[in-house]
């Protein structure tokens, strides 16, 4: 029996989720910290099919090192970001030069690597990039739901809650300038009610106030998004308490690890998780591109 031939060094594209996991499944379950957005995004992929994101189609990436070892990766949703592995500047290089001639409308990926695509995608196409958004990577460590606990309880949301989670995931979307993102808030709640994945904070009453979603598992380890509370109603302790919830309730399903990320801009959320038991892994930034002024 003759081995199969290493592939070639460089980047191997395709539009096949199944095809992208088997080459470079184990390299991203190494690390399902820095990998959580790949790892999450193709477990609902495979699970639902593009239609999940109301995306226009999808691209991945496998980068080959010389000795036919995997070495780098990207995933592409349209309309959303390009999501990249930790990358330097020449593996981003070849990246961009592979993606030449394509939309891409910006980047998401641990802060070097987001930096070294952005240079480099200027350099090959001339786009404008935008540093948008910085973002760190929390972990979850010991659990300390915060106090005091407001007034009501967390259930996890069914079908009765569609309406409401298509509108807080649109109002969620909105305020964090993702692109697509409302277009895909209907897909997005059907998809979380199948698995359970929206909990909410509900008053004495009955009456939601708060949310907090929670990715499927991959690799052992799950992501909790988003968190979202309308505007009149923060300050008063309900996304603390839903987070501790949904963070409790993944670890007692056996989780191995709990993820979050924050906009570093937003003190407040950072201090809060910081106060309920995460701890920083790494920070992330997002760049997104527009046209060259003579494009």
């Amino acid at each position: 029996m003759t081995e199969s031939p290493a592939p070639l060094p460089g980047w191997h594209l395709t539009a096949d989720v199944d095809d992208f996991l088997a080459r470079a499944g184990r390299y991203l379950r190494a690390e399902p910290a820095l990998h959580t957005v790949a790892l999450s995004v193709t477990a609902s992929l495979r699970e639902r099919g593009p239609a999940v994101y109301a995306a226009r189609g999808q691209l991945f990436g496998v980068l080959y090192g010389p000795d036919g070892g995997v070495s780098g990766t990207f995933l592409w949703t349209k309309p959303y970001r390009l999501a990249i592995s930790p990358l330097d500047r020449a593996q981003a290089d070849a990246l961009a030069v592979a993606l030449r001639g394509r939309a891409v409308p910006g980047v998401f990926g641990v802060d070097s690597a987001s930096a070294a695509f952005a240079d480099a995608w200027r350099a090959r196409t001339g786009a404008r990039a935008h540093r948008a958004v910085e973002q760190r990577l929390y972990r979850l460590e010991n659990l300390t739901p915060p106090l005091p606990v407001p007034a009501g309880r967390p259930r996890v949301a069914t079908g009765a809650d569609r309406e409401l989670l298509v509108r807080w995931h649109t109002a969620f979307a909105t305020d964090a300038g993702t692109p697509g993102g409302a277009s895909g808030s209907q897909e997005w709640a059907d998809e979380r009610i199948s698995y359970g994945g929206v909990t909410l904070w509900e008053t004495a009453e009955g009456v939601p106030v708060s949310m907090a979603g929670v990715t499927r598992e991959a690799a052992g380890a799950v992501r909790v998004a988003p968190v979202y509370t309308p505007e009149e109603l923060r300050g008063r302790g309900y996304a603390g308490a839903v987070t501790a919830e949904v963070s409790r309730a993944a670890r007692a399903a056996g989780a191995s690890e709990v993820l979050l990320f924050t906009d570093l801009a937003n003190a407040t959320s950072n201090g809060l998780y910081l106060r309920i038991g995460y701890r920083p892994v790494r920070d992330f930034a997002v760049h997104t591109f527009t046209a060259p002024e003579n494009g």
